[in-house]
């Protein structure tokens, strides 16, 4: 019997972390979609995600993207962060839009533009100390297009270099994340295309370093949360970009495309005892909202990692192991189904009432005028995002 009260308890410790690149404008691989009221400075994005935790109660966290996110006092940017409500989270880093890295950035051959990429990730690793930041997330489109382009051995070597160098740079209760991609823009071989790779650099650095799982950058049909139980019984899954994908890296609304996916994944984390905010775990979203509003298109992704949770907390795991161990294949399927096909908005909807909030975050921020205002007040120039 699955303790009402205690999942609620668990909804309402739960915490997402909202990436700034999201409030900004981005676009296709063909075409960027100016939006009006989108951020024009990292404050304005600050600003947004703020809105976003007040109508959610759940996402006081926002991620940074260097140099997208650049400003000349990273303090006073925590502090204004932190007078808004949220806190700065990850310091991602950026070593794939200069032209000094068409061929990689960490793996180049060039020991000179490799020595410009690493000196990028100690950068945000200073950013992390001003802004009070506890997590580098580092994310490479290091590979090459054709056999014999570069010797893939040579580039496992310099990453490694790059990697430890940064890793050792990490001070008090920082850590690196480290993501990984199947294929994009590199064609042919991925310098880091999967976990096993990034879980294997992770564990030649040591416990500081941990796997991130874009849960859009696997191959079709992957068994994503395999990986989740795999790397949390390691104790090496750090983070999570959550979006969609229906074929590549879609990077749409977390839950879109296969919602059934984002309940065994975090079926799994609350299996793992891995939701609480103590367990470390960053649940970010990582999207690109190209055709819908930013902010209600975040506020229904955090409301959808919400749902998903809700399920997974409310599988009864009492019969889940009876059936289980006693081999009883269909029983143990139907309360797995049972949780997943159970209507958890009445109950989200007491969580959020429970904590002053409006039930239905969407339908309050259309209310509250916020869009109106952040279209009337910004305008002229935009910050850049993915695609910009």
């Amino acid at each position: 019997m699955t303790d009402l009260a205690a999942v609620k308890r668990a909804l309402t410790a739960q915490r997402i972390e909202t990436p700034s690149w999201a409030y900004a404008n981005s676009g296709t691989r063909f075409k960027v979609f100016a939006q009006p009221g989108v951020p024009r400075t990292p404050e304005e994005k600050i600003a947004d995600a703020a809105t976003v935790h007040r109508f959610t109660g759940v996402a006081p966290v926002v991620a940074l993207h260097i140099p997208w996110d650049k400003v000349d006092d990273y303090a006073a940017l925590g502090s204004y962060a932190r007078d808004l409500g949220v806190e700065i989270g990850a310091i991602n880093t950026n070593v794939f839009q200069d032209d000094d890295y068409k061929l990689g950035s960490v793996t180049n051959p060039d020991a000179g533009i490799r020595r410009k990429a690493t000196d990028h990730l100690l950068e945000a690793i200073d950013i992390m100390g001003q802004t009070g930041s506890r997590d580098l997330k580092l994310w490479f489109s290091d590979g090459i297009n054709y056999p014999g382009q570069d010797d893939l051995r040579d580039r496992q070597d310099r990453l490694a270099a790059a990697l430890r160098e940064a890793y050792d740079r990490l001070t008090g209760n920082q850590r690196m994340l480290l993501e990984y991609k199947l294929f994009e823009p590199a064609f042919y071989a991925t310098d880091v295309p999967d976990w096993g790779t990034s879980y294997a650099h992770c564990l030649e650095l040591g416990e500081r370093a941990t796997v991130c799982i874009d849960t859009g950058h696997h191959a079709p049909s992957t068994n994503i949360e395999f990986i989740v139980a795999f790397l949390l019984r390691q104790q090496k899954l750090g983070a999570f970009d959550f979006n969609s994908r229906f074929y590549a890296d879609d990077d749409l609304m977390v839950g879109a495309a296969d919602p059934f996916q984002l309940f065994r994944i975090m079926y799994e984390i609350v299996r793992g005892g891995a939701l609480d905010p103590a367990y470390g775990i960053a649940f970010m979203l990582d999207q690109c909202h190209n055709i819908e509003r930013k902010i209600p298109a975040i506020i229904r992704s955090v409301m959808n990692v919400q749902e998903a949770t809700a399920k997974a907390l409310l599988v009864d795991r009492d019969a889940l192991t009876k059936a289980q161990q006693s081999g009883d294949v269909l029983e143990a399927n139907a309360v797995f189904m049972d949780a997943y096909n159970t209507d958890v908005r009445p109950l989200l909807a007491e969580v959020r009432a429970d904590a002053g909030l409006d039930p239905n975050p969407i339908t309050a921020y259309r209310a509250s005028g916020y869009d109106e205002k952040i279209t009337a007040d910004r305008v002229g120039g935009t910050q850049a995002g993915w695609g910009a």
